[in-house]
């Protein structure tokens, strides 16, 4: 985070916080002086934390993005708020699963968003650690409490609807095109990537389970830990009806992304995404059929994932390439 000073009182934000944000928490009496600090990340999101009360909150503003439409900001705004009112209403408000309490929103403040501020580990510094210092056992233990996480969110809300794959072939398509039209691939890799891909629209294990709603963007800085089976749930804003290994699938290409990036070795992560795959499956009556029908599933949410990774600005040329060089051989 970057401290950036004070949020003056005669900003508009100021009194949004003060008189409609603040209540809700109890907070009230003396002026509040809110501190402000800039996190990364796609949207502008800060961190605002009142000196007097020692209150934070999270604000996270979808307009001010270069060619993104005022009206396309404020439904990706309402769409998150809803999202995370939605998963709550499904009982994600205490231990051991808890997802970001949404405060507010605001079309009319560069649509923001406000949520309270959540404490915990990231899933990001456990991967990291067990890298670095071989802190393999509390890497072990997240994954199995993110795994029960994710298994609740999804079969909580399982609908009768069967997968559509076409779903994600799109998807595959948008990021393939990405890649394409910022150079990073030439049309002869794409045309390989475009059959893999077809390649797996053919096998019926991708049309075979029921739609469940999937946060859409499990990223190791999306989630957060706490002591035990304690998984916080941040950044909503993609849940949308989708295959559970879509999830799942993202997990594993992070992990397998993480240690290809800080050891250029995908092996060393393995044992983690088997660990964290097994722990899923453990929550279905049938441990085995389950755990082998993801298998069989997942190589291709981990390929699109290290697609998805390779288009990122900060990666350079050569890691580029091994993710794509990875993904291709995920997929095959």
């Amino acid at each position: 985070m970057k401290y950036l000073g004070h949020l003056s009182q005669s900003d508009p934000l100021y009194g949004y916080l003060r008189y409609d944000i603040l209540s809700q928490l109890g907070v009230n009496g003396l002026a509040p002086d809110f501190l402000v600090h800039s996190i990364p990340a796609s949207n502008h999101v800060y961190l605002y934390e009142d000196r007097l009360s020692r209150t934070r909150l999270i604000g996270k503003f979808f307009g001010g993005i270069a060619k993104r439409s005022l009206e396309t900001a404020f439904l990706r705004m309402e769409r998150e708020f809803n999202n995370l009112n939605r998963l709550r209403s499904t009982g994600f408000t205490g231990y051991p699963h808890y997802v970001a309490r949404p405060l507010g929103c605001n079309g009319n403040l560069d649509c923001v968003l406000i949520e309270e501020f959540c404490y915990g580990t990231l899933l990001a510094d456990f991967i990291v650690k067990a890298i670095r210092e071989g802190a393999r056992e509390p890497l072990f233990q997240k994954l199995t409490a993110l795994a029960y996480f994710l298994a609740t969110m999804h079969n909580r809300t399982a609908c009768a609807d069967r997968v559509d794959f076409n779903r994600d072939c799109s998807y595959f398509d948008r990021i393939m095109d990405q890649l394409k039209n910022w150079g990073h691939i030439g049309w002869d890799e794409a045309k390989e990537f475009y059959w893999l891909k077809d390649r797996w629209r053919e096998k019926g294990c991708m049309w075979e389970d029921n739609q469940v709603l999937v946060h859409g963007d499990v990223t190791p800085t999306n989630i957060l830990f706490g002591d035990g089976l304690w998984v916080i749930a941040i950044d909503l804003e993609r849940m949308k009806l989708a295959d559970r290994v879509f999830d799942v699938g993202r997990v594993a290409g992070e992990i397998k992304h993480f240690f290809m990036q800080h050891t250029c070795n995908h092996m060393p992560a393995e044992p983690f995404i088997g660990h964290f795959l097994w722990e899923y499956a453990c929550h279905f009556p049938d441990r085995d059929s389950v755990f082998a029908s993801m298998t069989r599933r997942v190589p291709f949410h981990m390929g699109l994932t290290l697609m998805r990774i390779a288009r990122n600005s900060w990666i350079n040329g050569n890691y580029r390439r091994q993710l794509l060089d990875e993904a291709k051989k995920t997929l095959r």
